[in-house]
């Protein structure tokens, strides 16, 4: 049998699989490169603005009434029917004229009763004063006979004697000058009754002129009269009404006296009241003139709180010029008080503070000083762009996002990453956060000298808790994450609590002092218990000041070098404050150099120095005094947590006197100006992404000032390595439209915890 020849028919087979088979794979090269594309396509697009130079405004906004700035509420003292109404709503009054009649024809009557009462009591005092004479009268005869018994007693004696009479006359004589002595008594009390009731009759005439005398009152009261020169803005009675006094006077008129001169009671809550102080300049509109803003200033702030629906308020009183009585009593007014002004500052807008894109993350500033003319700092780090350097992927890479929520959200993002936490554990974790949370947000109902140990005790509570819940291994890692945060903290070490912030959660950056800490990682940071040099009055670098909203990181800068001077902000945080007094001569030998460095204490001391114009020999007394004080600073830290705040606040008042005690008295008035400004002033921290030459995103840790509500001041000293690149004109974005970057966008600022 023949076998068939299939070589001939198979050759066909081939070339069609080997032509599928290159097909495929191009068509796989093709799908390749189009994801590749597509991923190109799908990247984050972002909407930028620019870093402008110019003014800024922090305002307090609040609403009041307007008002004027003396009115007076008419009343009656006395209840009757209104007669006649002799002014009207806008009637212009003067000081005591007629403005209505109550009916006085019941109190005329009492006039009347009241007179003809005075009259009988005057008769009565001339019935007593007649008894009271002829008491006399009695009391004048009754001496008379006594006076002739003696004389007869003394007459008949002598005749005893002699023996002419006998002794019986003579007793009868004695016994009559006995009985005439007591009628004398009985006369001279008579006469003390009589003059009694003179005394009582004349008391009564007292009593029915004094009642006569407040009948005449309540008649005159009949007529209510004008106290002011005024305005009557209010009229609350009718012809014919009848008005009851009983007991508050009812309120019959409201006068103002000057409708000229104004003011506004502005209801200032009680987060911003601090920041508002009297001389403050105000602005403020009506919705009687829309687009119409009146110019005003602060004169008052009350002390008396005002709680409505558990929201205590404080009145500010605007007091402003209301030329044409334009503005009317009783208009609703949104008040703006500008609290802080900055001529010439770097400013950001708002959104772009809420922008944060997955994987860009700012550098340490170890890292990038390390790096020298390296990457920058805050160039993006484990960005889309650098993955495609080692691998790329057929699905998108899930990007790990920081977590809202402030201080715990951080912690327990930094502890899942640090310790690797698996699912059981993150949810022991979380269980834990959330019950911290309240217990931690209680503090701020304790007075201020139990919230140190009570803090304390709840951190020490929350590491314990925390620990309990990892392995041994974790457990180790969790203990050399506290002693990193110790060693970075100024004076670090065995004596110095564990407590990294927020910021360093993120980045692994040391915290500032007086930043916000992450509880469960130290016990640290925090008033009234740190252990550094402090800024009692200096802007703390990572406090929360900003009320716009954004999203704040926390990255510190690096450990100070030289305390910051009680009661003044570091350099950059205000604009020139207008000078005080007379201006401040430049010193012969020029002012003194600069010290090296961008902490905040190295910038407030070199800020003293410029803006006190201070020469060489002031600035080395100055460096002193911070050296001197540089021990005594330390040593807080061997006191109890509750002496600490009244023991650095001691320490502050001796250096800002001996920063006095070395200046000239020109620039003894800057310095209380610049201690004054610096007393209400806060910093926060931040984050913005700057989009570079190679249009990828790098992100920078600023510090941040006031904000107008659409733009934030940046705080970028000159010598600052951030710089050369937050500058004017740098483009920053402010949103992420499309792509991988959407998710990204969300903002991470949660409440803040009050720890």
């Amino acid at each position: 049998m023949k076998m068939p020849n299939f070589s001939a028919r198979s050759r066909p087979n081939w070339r069609r699989l080997t032509l599928s088979f290159l097909l495929f794979v191009l068509i796989g090269a093709g799908v390749a490169w189009w994801w590749l594309q597509r991923d190109d396509s799908a990247a984050a697009q972002y909407r930028t603005a620019k870093i402008e130079r110019g003014p800024l405004a922090a305002t307090v906004s609040a609403s009041g009434a307007v008002n004027p700035v003396t009115q007076i509420s008419v009343g009656t003292q006395v209840s009757g029917q209104i007669r006649d109404l002799l002014v009207d709503f806008n009637s212009e009054v003067r000081a005591g004229q007629l403005i209505a009649q109550i009916d006085p024809e019941t109190f005329e009557y009492r006039v009347r009763q009241a007179q003809a009462d005075v009259d009988a009591a005057r008769a009565s005092v001339l019935t007593a004063q007649a008894s009271l004479l002829a008491s006399r009268a009695a009391l004048s005869r009754s001496q008379v006979d006594a006076t002739e018994a003696q004389r007869d007693l003394e007459r008949k004696q002598s005749l005893v004697e002699r023996q002419f009479i006998a002794q019986i006359e003579a007793d009868r004589a004695r016994a009559l000058v006995n009985t005439t002595a007591e009628l004398v008594k009985s006369a001279q009390a008579q006469v003390g009754v009589s003059e009694a009731q003179v005394q009582s009759a004349r008391a009564i005439v007292a009593q029915r002129e004094a009642q006569l005398s407040q009948a005449r009152v309540d008649l005159s009261r009949t007529r209510i009269t004008s106290p002011v020169d005024g305005i009557v803005i209010k009229r609350a009675v009718e012809r014919g009404q009848t008005v009851a006094a009983s007991l508050q006077a009812p309120e019959l008129f409201v006068i103002a006296r000057n409708l000229t001169d104004m003011q506004v009671d502005a209801s200032i809550d009680e987060s911003d009241v601090g920041r508002v102080r009297t001389g403050m300049r105000a602005s403020f509109t009506v919705d009687a003139f829309p687009g119409q803003t009146f110019e005003g200033a602060v004169t008052q702030v009350r002390k008396a709180a005002q709680t409505v629906a558990n929201v205590v308020t404080y009145v500010a009183v605007v007091q402003f010029a209301n030329t044409g009585g334009r503005l009317l009593p009783g208009m609703t007014a949104n008040v703006r008080v500008v609290t802080e002004q900055r001529e010439s500052v770097l400013k950001v807008p708002n959104a772009a503070l809420r922008v944060r894109i997955a994987g860009v993350e700012p550098a340490a500033p170890a890292a990038s000083a390390a790096g020298g003319g390296g990457a920058p700092a805050g160039s993006g780090v484990g960005s889309k762009g650098s993955e495609r350097t080692s691998s790329w992927h057929w699905l998108p890479q899930a990007q790990a996002q920081p977590a809202p929520g402030g201080g715990m959200a951080n912690l327990r993002e930094r502890l899942v990453a640090e310790l690797q936490l698996n699912a059981d554990q993150q949810a022991r974790l979380d269980a834990v956060l959330t019950e911290m949370r309240p217990r931690f947000g209680a503090l701020r109902d304790l007075p201020e000298e139990q919230r140190a140990a009570a803090r304390d005790r709840l951190q020490a509570e929350m590491r314990q808790r925390i620990s309990a819940l990892l392995d041994a291994g974790q457990q180790r890692r969790y203990a050399e994450l506290q002693a990193q945060a110790a060693a970075a903290r100024p004076g670090g070490g065995a004596g110095a609590a564990p407590m990294p912030s927020a910021g360093a959660a993120a980045g692994g950056v040391a915290p500032a002092p007086g930043g916000r800490p992450e509880a469960a990682l130290g016990a640290g940071a925090r008033p009234g218990a740190s252990t550094e040099p402090p800024r009692a009055a200096v802007t703390p670098a990572g406090a929360s000041g900003s009320r716009d909203g954004a999203a704040k990181s926390a990255v510190a800068p690096a450990t100070p070098a030289v305390p910051a001077a009680p009661g003044v902000a570091p350099a950059g945080t205000v604009a020139a404050v207008p000078a005080v007094g007379t201006e401040i001569p430049v010193p012969p030998g020029g002012v003194a150099p600069p010290l090296a460095g961008s902490s905040p204490q190295v910038e407030t001391r070199n800020r003293l120095v410029a803006e006190l114009k201070m020469d060489t020999a002031q600035a080395a007394k100055l460096d002193a005094l911070y050296e001197a004080a540089r021990p005594r600073f330390m040593a807080l830290r061997d006191l109890p947590p509750e002496e600490r705040p009244k023991a650095r606040e001691r320490i502050s008042a001796d250096i800002r006197a001996g920063i006095a005690a070395l200046l000239s008295p020109a620039q003894q008035a800057r310095y209380a100006v610049l201690v004054a400004e610096g007393a209400s002033r806060q910093t926060t921290r931040g984050r913005i992404h700057l989009l570079g030459e190679d249009g990828k995103p790098r992100a920078y840790s600023v510090r941040l000032g006031i904000t107008d509500g659409t733009m934030t001041e940046l705080i970028v000293p000159p010598e600052s390595p951030l710089a050369q690149f937050v500058k004017e004109g740098a483009t920053v974005i402010t949103g992420v439209i499309g792509g991988a970057g959407t998710a990204a966008q969300r903002p991470t600022a949660g409440p803040r915890l009050p720890f």
